[in-house]
């Protein structure tokens, strides 16, 4: 009988290795969705100037019990601009929308929302990045949907769109009740 050398299993283990994968990748849940290590994880910690004379909201905030949703934004992010309509609605419905204005100037995100209408319970403003450097904010507008207890549940990354809000936020919303 002739012996295999281990040196000849090599190609055959790594295209098995590459195969499994390949496969795991192809078998996400959503392969769109970018993953986010906060998912599951406590919401981090803000640290927020006043926007104006806009109410601030806190860290207390992120842990009062109720569901929410944080908002980060720019008067300068076009996608932003695509979102706000479907902001306006989930607050009309209810809904605790949370803004963080991103790397912006008071000016100009009062202008914002002078414009298109304030859907926030409460504001606060991020102008250096560094919250949005704890939360993994990479580009606007970013929204993650908070538990009452503080706790990150869901990542949309991008313009909250109706696709969006009917494929992934209101079944998230759905499962709370």
């Amino acid at each position: 009988m002739a012996r295999v050398s281990p040196v000849m299993l090599v190609p055959s283990i790594l295209f098995i290795a590459l195969a499994g994968l390949f496969f795991a990748g192809m078998n996400r849940q959503n392969p769109d969705e970018l993953p986010s290590v906060l998912v599951g994880a406590p919401a981090p910690a803000v640290a927020l100037a006043p926007l104006g004379d806009k109410p601030l909201w806190t860290n207390e905030t992120l842990r009062d019990g109720q569901v929410k949703l944080v908002n980060f934004w720019a008067s300068w992010c076009a996608p932003c601009r695509v979102e706000h309509p479907n902001l306006t609605i989930l607050q009309k419905e209810g809904m605790a929308i949370y803004g963080i204005n991103y790397k912006d100037t008071v000016e100009n995100g009062l202008g914002f929302l002078e414009e298109l209408g304030d859907p926030y319970v409460a504001i606060g403003a991020d102008p250096e990045g560094r919250t949005g450097l704890e939360w993994g904010v990479y580009g606007l507008p970013e929204t993650f949907l908070i538990d009452g207890d503080g706790t990150v549940l869901l990542r949309l990354a991008g313009a909250l769109t109706e696709r969006e809000l009917t494929e992934r936020l209101r079944p998230a919303l759905a499962k709370l009740n």
